[in-house]
């Protein structure tokens, strides 16, 4: 299916079945809209990787119809892939305000700022994209002016929630009420496109304006130095601690590069002018320890954050027995390993901890049960197709949708072409839907030849070989290896090996490629009966 039709379509390329990395596209009558180009993080799979994207070949080949990525909001998993393949698109980007004050940060970054155009749009903007008729809806989440988009075509109306949460007091924004989105479901939705992060969460996810006693109560019982981290990209958040920080009279210092980048796009849209002033980190060392308050990047475990630093005395901040981390977070499935690292390095300074499980310091910017029912009754979808979920969490949202009345769910993963209407709601193709890596400056296949090497590597070692010749006749070989298992019988292995060279390498005569895999098999028998592992072993034929 090459063009779309007299129909509606949604393709994922990114964000189901796995929580992240969010890419959309909507097609109909020839053209395409992208939602959202986001990006997910590294783990051990990938050795050495940060940064993983979506693989957009099924768009690129299509490109000339796409008519532009709508953003809508500017959390990583759903911007942080742009100054990396928006400029290849070549299509404007479509942003409210903040969000654009973020994604033109990041291009600038890259030096695209002059390659890729951002349109900054209202929170609550309408505009038409060819056959596609825009109407952005402001819905609470996690950070500043998050947008769902209702979506209208020919062959029916799409209700895109984004990342959301209802939310009585969000502290910053005013979302949609509840009569502005049943004034939505009034006029018909044929399709809710819906959040499936907390779809087992039984109870609401909380208010974010409920948290500012429990905070409260956390700093004002800390005896030393206080640090606080959270998610930097949560501007409502930062302003319940700018407020905690005067009302237990604690000057306040922020560490992180992400949180100062936050803080000034924010201020720039006209958000936290009430945000107490800071001071730098020699000013804040110099205050007294019981009157300095520090929010701080890293509550993820992150190594090179500031408080993975300030864990391994690598920063300025410097913290001491009966100092405070409190962290104002959740930790995201994958990082409790690097969380109880950095958690175990403050217990061995004495630096006492405080998590959501001890105190109320913590709510999800994703919608449980109560509020996904809540948007039901409003909307009355005819169909829900959640997204931004793994498996269990979007099949769990089907089935939740259709026990409160939703006539009708579809369950889809990364790479499923899905029509939309007319007609009955299908899968009708399957289509390719990859992973990218940044691998330094150097964008590659995710399962591509580098990364397997790399995890042959890590998992067996390696072993170089250079077997010399002179006039044809063998000479001598040098041998060395890295990771592979052998420490205290180096020279004795080394020497098997280079037995094994000159055995092979003095045999009957061979063609030099045939030779050299000859040579590879023989060193790699030696250093499987010593080990048990198959490295993976390079040969070179040098000829003086």
């Amino acid at each position: 299916m090459t063009v779309p039709g007299k129909e509606l379509l949604f393709l994922a390329l990114g964000g189901s079945g796995e929580i992240g990395m969010n890419a959309n596209l909507y097609g109909c009558d020839g053209k395409w809209i992208m939602l959202d180009l986001g990006v997910t993080f590294g783990t051990h799979d990938y050795p050495g990787i940060d940064i993983i994207m979506p693989d957009l070949e099924f768009i690129e080949d299509r490109k000339k119809d796409l008519l532009g990525i709508i953003l809508t909001h500017g959390h990583e998993d759903h911007i942080g892939a742009l100054p990396y393949l928006a400029a290849d698109l070549g299509v404007p980007l479509y942003a409210n305000r903040f969000t654009a004050g973020l994604i033109a940060h990041k291009l600038a970054e890259e030096g695209l700022e002059k390659e890729v155009k951002i349109h900054t749009v209202d929170i609550d903007a309408e505009f038409q994209l060819g056959p596609f008729g825009i109407r952005l809806m402001p819905l609470a989440h996690s950070i500043l002016e998050m947008s769902a988009a209702v979506i209208d075509t020919p062959y029916g109306r799409v209700f895109h929630t984004g990342d959301w949460k209802l939310d009585a007091d969000p502290v910053l924004g005013t979302p949609s009420s509840a009569a502005a989105l049943t004034a939505i479901g009034d006029e018909g939705v044929d399709v809710l496109v819906c959040d499936s992060t907390n779809a087992f969460n039984a109870e609401a996810s909380g208010s974010e304006g409920g948290l500012h006693d429990g905070l409260l109560k956390a700093v004002g019982e800390a005896r030393g130095r206080v640090i606080v981290t959270t998610f930097a990209s949560n501007a409502a958040r930062l302003a319940t601690l700018g407020r905690v920080a005067v009302e237990t009279g604690r000057t306040l210092c922020v560490a992180g590069r992400s949180l100062d980048r936050i803080l000034g796009v924010a201020r720039a849209a006209g958000y936290l002018k009430d945000f107490p002033p800071t001071v730098d980190f020699d000013e804040a060392m110099r205050l007294p320890r019981d009157k300095l308050m520090v929010i701080a990047t890293g509550g993820q475990g992150e190594a090179r954050a500031a408080l993975g630093r300030m864990a391994s005395d690598g920063h300025q901040i410097k913290l001491q027995a009966g100092d405070t981390v409190i962290f104002s977070s959740k930790q995201i499935p994958g990082n409790e390993v690097a969380i109880g690292r950095i958690m175990n390095q403050l217990a061995a300074k004495d630096v006492l901890t405080v998590t959501e499980k001890q105190a109320h310091i913590h709510v999800s910017g994703h919608p449980g049960q109560p509020e996904l029912a809540a948007l039901y009754g409003w909307l009355r979808p005819k169909l829900v197709l959640p997204v931004h979920g793994e498996i269990r969490h979007m099949h769990e949202q089907a089935r939740f949708a259709l026990e409160q009345g939703v006539p009708g769910m579809l369950v889809q993963e990364n790479g499923d072409l899905c029509r939309l209407s007319p007609g009955p709601v299908k899968i009708v193709e399957r289509v390719h839907a990859g992973r990218l890596i940044l691998d330094g400056d150097v964008i590659l296949p995710a399962e591509g030849e580098t990364i397997n090497e790399r995890r042959k590597i890590a998992l067996h070692g390696h072993i170089t070989v250079a077997a010399i010749f002179s006039k044809k006749r063998f000479v001598e070989s040098s041998v060395s290896y890295r990771g592979v298992p052998v420490e205290d019988e180096r020279e004795a292995f080394i020497d098997e090996m280079r037995e094994a060279v000159q055995k092979t390498a003095t045999g009957p005569a061979k063609e030099r490629d045939r030779l050299r895999e000859a040579v590879r098999l023989a060193v790699r028998r030696v250093a499987t009966d010593w080990t048990g592992k198959k490295p993976i072993v390079d040969v070179m034929l040098v000829d003086i």
